[in-house]
């Protein structure tokens, strides 16, 4: 069986490029493994046979010959244990690469989501000028630590695993807010990790999808 990714049909354009089947569509490419886009909307996110699969109706979702599953960090782990492309083999080094997973997702992602949403989402709300700094703070702290770890390192361990598939599709949200251009060894990482073919092909992938199926009217 080839595998199935449930993705976005179409999601407006500030977020493209950013849902997260691009995680697991990024883990597929790296390990040269198959697999077919299920399209999703509202309408089927919503329905009891999609929450069957995905009990948040959200994406991304993923079934294969052996198991059906979501949340990407899940999937992304799923796919390392079958392929070395995206974890050593040995008991030890999938630990290491299971930890960078969890730490990107528990330690860093919600600081950088938090941060990254003032202005995506929040922009001109009056509690945004007060909780700034606070959430400023709390992300500064997480990258500095990261960005001692990354000095002389290409990637997160001695080579690139899918723990840095998830760590730099968390850090990617960071780009536009310009705080990784304080800490260089972080924002070299990133540069380097989606400029890997992989990467290239499944953003592409992901935002021809939505190409095809913008409603009517919208960027007319």
């Amino acid at each position: 069986m080839t595998s199935q990714v449930a993705a976005f049909r179409w999601v407006p354009p500030f977020a493209q490029g950013y849902a997260l089947d691009h995680r697991v569509r990024w883990a597929l490419e790296e390990a040269g493994l198959p697999y077919d886009v299920i399209l999703v909307d509202r309408e089927i996110l919503d329905g009891s046979e999609y929450r069957a699969w995905q009990p948040f109706g959200q994406v991304p979702a993923y079934r294969d010959d052996q198991v059906e599953l979501f949340e990407s960090g899940a999937i992304v782990l799923h796919l390392a244990r079958q392929s070395e492309a995206l974890a050593p083999t040995s008991a030890a080094g999938f630990a290491r690469v299971t930890a960078w997973v969890i730490a990107a997702l528990n330690s860093v992602e919600p600081h950088a989501k938090s941060f990254a949403g003032l202005e995506t989402f929040h922009a001109g709300e009056p509690w945004v000028k007060d909780y700034r700094p606070v959430a400023e703070s709390g992300l500064r702290r997480k990258l500095t630590g990261l960005n001692v770890w990354l000095e002389n390192r290409e990637f997160l361990e001695d080579r690139f695993t899918a723990g840095d598939i998830v760590m730099s599709t968390v850090l990617r949200e960071l780009t536009d807010s310009g705080i990784l251009n304080d800490y260089s060894a972080t924002r070299s990482y990133v540069e380097r990790c989606v400029s890997r073919p992989a990467f290239q092909r499944a953003i592409q992938a992901q935002l021809e999808d939505y190409k095809r199926n913008t409603p009517p009217g919208i960027g007319d």
